[in-house]
Parts: C-alpha cells; structure tokens; sequence
C-alpha cells in the first residue's frame, strides 16, 4: 500500500492515507514522496471527498473510515483493482507469481527490461538495490512489471490479488502449499493459481518451471503460449524447457551457468545471484524479457552482472570481527533450505549459522513442522527463536522444541534460545572470523542484525582491552 501510494503520487496525484503509525522506514518514505499521512481512522479524512478510496487487505469491515467512505457512497477499490485499472488495463502486464522468488524475479526482469531500453513501470515487494523506489509509472503504453500475490484483495473482494493483474505475460515459479490462513488446502492454493493462469490474455505468454510437477499439470489449463525453463539434470517430467541452464561451481560473489535457448548454446552467464535457486529466476526473467517483450538474449546476457539484488534477499547487512551476518526474507521450509545452499556455496570455508524466527502465518503452524529438520541440512549450526505469532493454539502452532531435537538427530547442531539478546550472545560467543550468519525471518526480527554487528564488534574492543 505504502509503495503504491508513491505510484500514484508520482503519477500526478494528490495522495493521502490513514494508519494507525507511520514508522521508520515506510513512514519516512511516505514523507519523501509528499504522501499526506493521517495517524489514526476517521471519517473526517474523507473530507474534502477523494476521487477514490484505496481500501487495504488488512483493514476490516468495521473500520470505521472505510465504512464512512462505502456507506457514503464515494467511490472505492482494492489495492489491486485500482493497480489495474490506473496502469494496468492500458499496458502490457508482466506479472510474476509462484510461492517463492517473486520479489527477485520481479525486480530482476524489471531491472532487465530498464537495462536494455524498454523503460518499463514496476511494483514489486522489495527494495532493489538498482532503483530508488520499488515503483515506477515507467513509459505510457509499455511494459508494466508487477508481484503476483495469491493473498486476498479485500474485506469486500475476497480473491487473490493476481486475479486482477489481466496478465498478458506471466510467469509462475513454484507452487507449494502457502498461506493457510487463507488456503486451507493444497487443493484450494493450487485452484488460485489455476484461476490465475485461465486470466492470461490467449495472446499472451505464460513461462513455467518445469521442475515443478504442480506447473506442468496447470499447463493444461493455458489458453495462451506456453514456455518452459529448467536446469540441467532436473526432473522435467518428460518435458522439453525452452531455457535450460547448467551451472557451473560457484565462485565467490558470482554463479556461473552455461545458457540455452531453444536447443543452442548462448555460452557462459556470470549472475551476482547465489544459488541455483536464483539461476532458475534468472532463467525465468530472461524467458519472459525476451519472448515477452522481444529483448536480445544477449542484451540480457550483458546487463545480468550489474542487477544489484534485492534487499532482505541474501542480503550482506555487516561484517564484524570477520564474521558476515546476512538478512534474508526465508520463512517456508523450501526457501530456507534454498537459501542456506546458496550461501554454503558463496561462502565453503567457515562455519554457517542459521538464525530462523517463523513469524509468517504458514511459518507458526505445524504444517511443515517435519519439512524444516531437512530445510537446515546445510548450516552447521541452528538457533530457532520463538514462533512470532503466539496466539496461534498450542495444538496447531509450531513446535520449535520438536524442530530442533529433529535437526540435531540429522547431525546438526540446533537450540531454541529465549529471544533477540539471547540469540546475540550465543553467536558472540562462538562465531570466529570466517564463519557465516544469516539472519531469516519475514519480520523487523528486533533489529537482531545492528544488534549482533554491534555486539561482535564490541567482543573485538574487549579483547584489544585485556
């Protein structure tokens, strides 16, 4: 809501919004972008009477402003219905959905299609380390890069947000069972996505993974071209991608991979992506800035090396006492294995801790209780703060005692301290120089990384002192 209240202001309009806070560092951007903010819910800020009414997801029915705004008859929208209709029905939409990799893959293709003139608009989730805002109204009538969500609109439109994205090119990167305060099912997750896919526009584009046997299944229910992206040695199912890449050993600060395209060798890519799960993005990108908006494979080839990332994705908050603390958004079992295999891969020599706070709705519930013993397998070493969302009952929150005690029969080292400060000194105390720390959590976490940078470098201080 925030970055699409900088949308529209740079759009030319007059923006004002209502919350109940306006904290660092949203509120400041808000301020910034000469967003007029209104701290608290009143039908007073509905005076003098906006053009329209941007009603967020977390608002409820009983606000007592947008109940002011609806029983008054002005004119209100979702988030995603007014996204839509301010700068999506006239543009070319490239929507990027999938339960993980949206963020990167969005501000990467974004990135992509900038770099080699397209100047597109964009909306994403995350902060790139390549533009100032994670928005941009870009070229009137060009490319308009979004973040699919999945999670619903509103307390009046209670549908998945892509739906109303009128996806001319769309990619979808992964499907696993998410969000189960909304989805209580694989079987309800998977229909959200099928509805997705039957939105894309029958002369448009659709790029799937297709180690994901969950997308080669809504392939069929495509009434648009369909494109394929893999890497080598993945079980495809007995389907053919289009984009393949096999990649190379990592080396530090870059993945390499050999890239093909229909068959043909491109040659070598350098990606500053770690991972493989973010060579498959990058495949993902390409296949979509290429067959979407007609780019040169080796444009994108060339500009790949500069895109700078993505904040809370791997991201290098600090180096202390030579050890490196990293902040990453991971908080589903598939995302933290992703993510702690990336960084064993940038960084062999030392020790990798894992510092995992499951905060998100899916993250506090038992539903992947068993998954997330083998999501640790590659740290060395697992401190498991408290689950973020207490008022979840026993009987269906997560147990991280029971998560540990699995991560530790598989040969790892795994604890459950109290909190923040007792997960800070416990790194102090073993973490040398070399050794590796990443930080994963969907919340602020205590500001547990400036808190552990400053704690490592004060054990140097002290030491220098005895």
């Amino acid at each position: 809501m925030g970055a699409f209240a900088g949308l529209l202001k740079q759009a030319g309009h007059r923006v004002t919004g209502s919350d109940t806070a306006f904290y660092p560092p949203m509120g400041d951007a808000l301020q910034r972008w000469g967003i007029e903010t209104l701290t608290g819910f009143s039908p007073a800020n509905l005076t003098p009477a906006p053009d329209l009414v941007v009603v967020g997801n977390v608002c409820r029915p009983s606000n007592p402003e947008a109940r002011a705004a609806i029983d008054g008859g002005l004119r209100y929208s979702s988030f995603p219905g007014a996204l839509r209709s301010m700068f999506l029905d006239e543009r070319r939409s490239f929507v990027v959905a999938g339960t993980h990799g949206k963020t990167t893959t969005s501000a990467l293709l974004a990135f992509l299609l900038d770099a080699c003139g397209c100047r597109p608009g964009f909306l994403f989730g995350g902060v790139s380390a390549n533009f100032p805002e994670s928005f941009r109204s870009g070229q009137p009538g060009g490319p308009f890069v979004v973040e699919g969500d999945e999670y619903d609109s509103a307390f009046f439109e209670k549908s998945p947000k892509f739906w109303q994205y009128v996806p001319k090119v769309a990619v979808i990167t992964a499907l696993e069972h998410d969000h189960i305060d909304i989805y209580p099912d694989l079987t309800s997750y998977r229909a959200a996505f099928a509805q997705f896919v039957a939105r894309i526009a029958p002369d448009g584009l659709l790029v799937l993974n297709a180690a994901d046997p969950e997308l080669r299944a809504l392939a069929a229910e495509a009434p648009c071209a369909v494109r394929y992206y893999a890497l080598a040695g993945q079980d495809t199912g007995g389907v053919e991608p289009e984009w393949l890449a096999a990649p190379a050993p990592a080396e530090e600060g870059a993945q390499p991979f050999d890239l093909y395209y229909g068959g043909s060798s491109c040659g070598r890519v350098l990606s500053p992506l770690a991972g493989l799960h973010n060579v498959a993005n990058t495949l993902a990108a390409f296949a979509l800035a290429a067959e979407g908006a007609g780019v040169a494979v080796r444009d994108l080839v060339r500009a790949l090396p500069r895109f700078a990332g993505v904040r809370r994705r791997q991201e290098l908050r600090g180096v202390a006492a030579g050890v490196r603390v990293y902040d990453d958004f991971a908080h589903h079992p598939t995302a933290v294995g992703e993510t702690l295999r990336a960084l064993r891969g940038r960084h062999a020599q030392g020790r990798l801790f894992a510092v995992f706070e499951p905060r998100s709705t899916t993250a506090s519930r038992k539903l992947h209780e068993s998954e997330y013993a083998r999501a640790f397998d590659a740290a060395d070493a697992v401190l498991l703060a408290p689950v973020g969302r207490q008022e979840i009952a026993e009987a269906e929150r997560l147990d991280v005692g029971t998560v540990a005690a699995a991560i530790r029969a598989r040969g790892r080292s795994a604890e459950t301290p109290a909190g923040v400060d007792a997960i800070v000194e416990r790194l102090a105390l073993d973490a040398v120089a070399g050794d590796t720390v990443v930080v994963m959590s969907n919340g602020a976490f205590g500001d547990i990384h400036a808190k552990l940078l400053a704690r490592l470098a004060l054990g140097v201080v002290e030491q220098r002192l005895r």
